[in-house]
């Protein structure tokens, strides 16, 4: 003999109470459930605030990338015709042709001795 059926069976009017347990969890459920879609709204929304975030910082290192190499190109440009002028100026240094006479001398003496007075 079932307990629930002969109690609703019995008394329709006082079968509220099975019922009301049963509203009571279906209540608990939705209000989890709720809960639960809340949640996750909230991550899902800092997840895109997290990507975001990467995605804006990624496009800020990929310019300042940009700025670097062209300022490693300019300094290559800048070093070339630097190297370029030395060799040029090299024939006529009298520095140099100086100091090759002097290569036994102390490398103080052949710059001071060869700079001009």
């Amino acid at each position: 003999m079932d307990f629930q059926t002969d109690f609703c069976t019995e008394m329709p009017a006082t079968c509220t109470f099975f019922k009301d347990a049963s509203s009571e969890d279906d209540e608990k459920k939705l209000k989890r459930r709720e809960k639960n879609r809340v949640a996750a709204q909230r991550s899902r929304k800092k997840q895109t605030q997290k990507a975001d975030e990467l995605h804006e910082e990624f496009e800020c290192l990929e310019q300042e990338n940009s700025l670097l190499r062209k300022e490693v190109q300019t300094l290559r440009e800048e070093q070339r015709r630097l190297t370029e002028a030395l060799k040029a100026h090299e024939p006529l240094c009298p520095i140099i042709h100086c100091a090759m006479s002097l290569v036994s001398s102390p490398r103080s003496e052949v710059i001071t001795s060869c700079l001009p007075r």
